[in-house]
């Protein structure tokens, strides 16, 4: 405690002495209330966290704003790169990752991002399962709301971790167009990778890189009709992005590998090459490995590293996926009177995506256990060629020899994975004022996203196999199949040559191969609001000048998933088609009670509480959600806030399909039933089998639902190693068959905020907050449950056996028994916690006729993420830690500072921004043994990321009323990121960083102007 004091105590200091606080944070929400209140209808206020839009609300939790100035100080041109930045977010840059799908969601607290609930203007974009953040315009976002706790009660399921939300800017009036494009501006120098790279001769760039550029441009337009009552706004918004492969930085010129602790750095290469790779499956030379020799001699050349032998397999992956993206939509109201507006929301987008990779004809081993054939006579092949392959037989007409062939074709139909996203989403309703303290809103959402997933060009085995047939016809190399009329269109195959750049091969092998799977998310979401200010009938405490405030809602969400695929994607993948949907029904109420206002030691005294019920038709069982909020401020300067929730998720419709839909599996014969005698095998050859004691004691076996009398008898072996009864093959495994429970957590805050009369336009909070998460949704094996129980006797573990009557776990598969089996698969997992502190604050400091300095800050300090995989296992805390279970990448502190300069005129300003990340360690050099850390684990290299600092730069011209340019320029030092060996063991990324987390593009220059017309 005395630390976090000194802590607290220097962090105050600090904001004070430079006033350096947050980053719009709204802490009192007061004047963006009375803004809205201002150009909008009082029932369009948005008021993140609470279904009571009462103006100047004080947020009882803490509440980070990112306002639509620092979004263009940002030169963001999509949301990703926003939210990436809020240190409450964990980094998931979709446009850096190779393995993405296109779509970004968001993830508060590390909690993963189907713990985030997404909204617009307080309603939910989509399904958690399909829905893509980046479809909403940064052009015309007035601010994102991120609420970092728990918000069931108030908005239902998913808001376990938090709450986005963005309010849209939707009483614009005019014709505005918002052009943005931006480009990194990288100097390749000389490092490690290079240096590993070198002996490969992998190519390594050098020098000044200008690349990846990025466009973004949208078009708004608004009017409003009959006296303002009809308001019309409209956007369309284009955005494209242009491909950085791994090959245009030195930081990724291969993936470095360190296969030993300590050891030597090598590069991941590939038999993949360009030159062509060739071994013999039958013959003399049988499993020998060759490659072409590079200089076209036509001979072969042992396989290995060095010039033109291995390749580079991830040279030409992105860094920068290339995409092109259109965003369009509008928004509509009509007042007919305080009783009744009619409003519509519609949003659209449509974007493609890819992941890019040189095209190949794979190994025979891809296909199965049939290697490929080349006949003996074939004329590509030279004499040391065919007898290196056929032995005796080269030159035969009638032999063939078995071979693997493995071909890179580079600068050649290039294969990509294409992921084609489009979405729809649709908000309309009625609202208005009624009987005076009462006011509504009923309408809903529509939301459908779908996803194209088209897999990379797998070429046709038969038709490798007849393209290496060839033989010579009058001087020029046919196909056999052209010959005897089997295949007209088959081209010949030279696999025994380098760098083989034959067009019409690479059509012929790869066309008509490409497979698509689709995907279509739904939600159906009708809500209906009625909230109402009693203190209008005199419900108001003696102490107050507000009354009680209250709101009653009621809402039903249809979730559904529809999976297909075509006829090429099903013979290459197999895989069945999907049909599944949930639905739920919930009601709601939410209270505000102001206690005392404007009273000695009570500026403001508020208790807040709202409780919710929710029946989804996944699972049996209603479970509810509540609230509880204090708010203090014994004087204005000073408040003092404290929230408690009880937050749950329900499961996805994925999730709660996994869990439902049974699935039956025969546990191999190496598992015993752990109450079974374990086998004791004959050491002479074809002794007698005997019997020792079981793994687990009688209480555990007693805990499965083992009568005591069976414990240890031979009639319970189902699997172990050695015998088995007469027709039983092994223990049966179900996964799913049972509903998932919801899982839950405890979201607690407390802290404080400034408000210094004495110091006018500064703000500074800090908030403690505590996320104890329950029952958390996952995927266990049988061996968890089945190890778990036999060490501790749990109930947690021992459930998950069912047993039949007379005590065996045998079942036929498929037949949906009710006994005689292991549970697991999708259910409820153990614990995870998340724990620290959020700083934040601003600071508007007025220079008169030189006019405006401005701070933002905005802090936070994790001191526990992790929590309890089990009960048998300690909790663990991966704050500051990567790596083995650690692998979310927290650092323990990471902090915004902004500075903005701004003349008094408003033509002129200037924004410095630091971002700060703290350093991290891998586990191996922890020192805990709950991090799985083991004596001799410590590590000498390559055990510590130290922190990253990165400066922005934003400039911005008001030209004159109706146009201004602005020129940003993020990571303005071109600072090189963090080298990391294996990183895609850390961060699922290929190019030896973490590309989520840190800048790894380099220096990125941005040009952008607004055009009033």
């Amino acid at each position: 405690m005395k630390k976090f004091n000194a802590l607290l105590l220097s962090s105050t200091c600090f904001a004070v002495l430079i006033a350096a606080p947050a980053m719009a944070q709204e802490a009192e929400q007061d004047s963006t209330a009375a803004a809205a209140a201002d150009t909008q209808d009082t029932g369009a206020i948005i008021v993140t966290g609470s279904r009571i839009n009462r103006p100047n609300t004080t947020a009882a939790s803490p509440i980070t704003s990112v306002t639509s100035e620092s979004i263009r100080a940002q030169a963001a041109v999509n949301i990703e790169e926003v939210m990436n930045r809020i240190p409450q977010v964990a980094p998931d840059s979709q446009q850096n990752y190779q393995d993405s799908d296109g779509r970004q969601r968001i993830k508060l607290r590390n909690l993963g991002f189907e713990r985030t609930l997404i909204l617009v203007d307080g309603k939910r974009l989509g399904t958690m399962n399909g829905l893509d953040a980046n479809m909403i315009p940064t052009s015309l976002i007035q601010r994102v709301d991120v609420l970092t706790g728990g918000a069931s009660a108030v908005y239902g399921s998913d808001a376990v971790a938090g709450v986005v939300n963005f309010i849209m800017n939707k009483d614009f009036e005019g014709l505005q167009l918002n052009a943005n494009y931006n480009f990194y501006a990288h100097e390749n120098k000389p490092g490690l990778v290079s240096k590993v790279a070198g002996p490969y001769a992998f190519g390594t760039p050098k020098g000044l890189t200008t690349d990846g550029g990025r466009a973004d441009i949208s078009l708004t337009a608004g009017k409003k009709f009959f006296d303002g009552n009809l308001s019309l706004n409209g956007y369309v918004n284009y955005r494209k992005a242009e491909l950085v492969p791994y090959s245009a930085r030195e930081t990724s010129a291969c993936q470095l590998v360190e296969s030993v602790k300590d050891g030597p750095l090598t590069c991941s290469v590939s038999t993949y090459s360009p030159s062509g790779y060739v071994s013999p499956r039958s013959g003399p030379n049988s499993g020998t490995q060759y490659v072409n020799n590079p200089n076209g001699t036509r001979t072969f050349v042992p396989y290995g590293a060095g010039v033109g032998n291995a390749a580079n397999p991830y040279d030409g992956y992105s860094f920068q996926r290339e995409n092109e993206r259109w965003n369009a939509g509008g928004f509509a109201s009509l007042h007919l009177s305080d009783a009744a507006e009619l409003y519509v929301n519609g949003m659209w987008f449509r974007d493609r995506s890819s992941n890019p990779f040189p095209a190949r004809v794979y190994s025979y081993t891809a296909y199965g256990s049939t290697p490929y054939q080349v006949n003996c006579n074939n004329p590509f092949l030279s004499t040391s060629q065919a007898t290196a392959l056929c032995g005796v037989n080269a030159g035969s007409a009638t032999a063939k020899a078995d071979l693997d062939v493995r071909y890179r074709f580079n600068g050649l139909a290039q294969a990509e994975d294409v992921y084609l996203n489009q979405g729809t989403r649709i908000s309309a309703g009625i609202r208005g004022n009624f009987a005076e303290a009462w006011s509504y809103d009923v309408g809903g959402v529509y939301a459908r996203n779908r996803q194209d997933y088209t897999g990379s060009n797998f070429p046709d085995f038969a038709k490798i196999n007849r393209s290496l047939n060839v033989v010579n016809v009058n001087g020029t190399p046919t196909c056999q199949s052209v010959v005897d009329g089997t295949d007209p269109s088959c081209v010949p195959f030279d696999a025994f040559s380098a760098n083989n750049n034959n067009a019409a091969l690479a059509n012929y092998l790869l066309t008509g191969r490409n497979g698509t799977t689709t995907t279509v998310n739904t939600l159906y979401n009708a809500i209906a609001t009625v909230q109402g200010d009693l203190g209008k009938y005199g419900i108001t405490s003696p102490f107050a000048e507000d009354g009680l405030a209250v709101a009653f809602n009621a809402e039903y969400r249809e979730d559904k998933l529809r999976g297909f695929a075509d006829d090429i994607y099903r013979a290459e993948n197999g895989g069945t088609d999907s049909n599944l949907g949930q639905h739920v029904w919930e009601g709601s109420v939410e209270v505000q009670a102001p206690l005392a206002q404007r009273k000695p030691f009570a500026h403001l005294l508020q208790l807040n509480g709202a409780y919710r019920v929710s029946k989804y038709s996944s699972n049996p069982d209603k479970f509810s959600t509540w609230k509880g909020e204090a708010i203090w401020a014994p004087i204005p300067d000073i408040t003092f806030r404290a929230s408690i929730n009880r937050a749950q998720r329900a499961p996805t419709v994925v999730e709660a399909y996994q869990g439902s839909n049974s699935s039956w599996s025969r546990i191999t014969t190496a598992y015993n039933d752990i109450c079974a005698p374990t086998v004791i095998p004959s050491t002479t050859p074809g002794g007698p089998v005997t019997y020792g004691a079981p793994v687990a004691s009688r209480e555990a076996c007693r805990a499965t639902g083992l009568a005591d009398n069976l414990y240890g008898s031979a009639t319970l072996l189902c699997g172990d190693g050695a015998t088995l009864p007469a027709g039983q093959a092994g223990c049966t495994f179900r996964s799913g068959g049972f509903p998932v429970d919801p899982e839950t957590a405890y979201t607690k805050t407390f802290g404080l905020v400034l408000k210094p009369r004495f110091l006018k336009g500064f703000t500074f909070s800090a908030d403690r907050f505590i996320i104890n998460l329950k029952d958390s949704i996952g995927y266990n094996g049988y061996d968890y449950f089945s190890n778990g129980c036999a060490q501790t006797g749990s109930e947690f573990f021992c459930s998950k056996f069912v047993r039949n009557a007379d005590g065996t776990l045998f079942s036929t598969p498929n037949s949906n028994p009710t006994s005689g089996y292991i549970r697991g698969g999708t259910t409820n997992y153990y614990r995870s916690k998340s724990a620290g502190w959020d700083f934040q604050g601003q600071y508007n400091l007025n220079l008169a006729k030189v006019g405006t300095l401005g701070f933002d800050f905005s802090a936070s300090l994790t001191t526990y993420a992790g929590g309890q995989d089990s009960p048998i296992l300690k909790k663990y805390n991966c704050a500051g830690y990567y790596g083995s279970g650690c692998g979310q990448l927290i650092p323990k502190w990471s902090h915004n500072l902004r500075t903005t300069y701004t003349t008094a005129d408003d033509i002129f300003s200037a924004s410095f921004n630091w971002r700060h990340l703290g350093p991290l360690t891998n586990v191996t050099n922890s020192n805990d043994p709950n991090l799985q850390w083991n004596p001799g684990d410590n590590r000498a290299t390559f055990y510590r990321i130290d922190a990253q600092d990165y400066f922005d730069l934003s400039l911005a011209v008001r030209v004159n009323k109706a146009y201004s340019v602005r020129l940003a320029v993020n990571n303005l030092l071109d600072t090189t990121p963090p080298i990391l060996p294996n990183s895609y063991n850390y961060g699922l990324s290929r190019n030896n960083t973490l590309s989520a987390r840190y800048d790894s593009l380099g220096r990125q220059v941005a040009i952008g102007t607004t055009i009033n017309f």
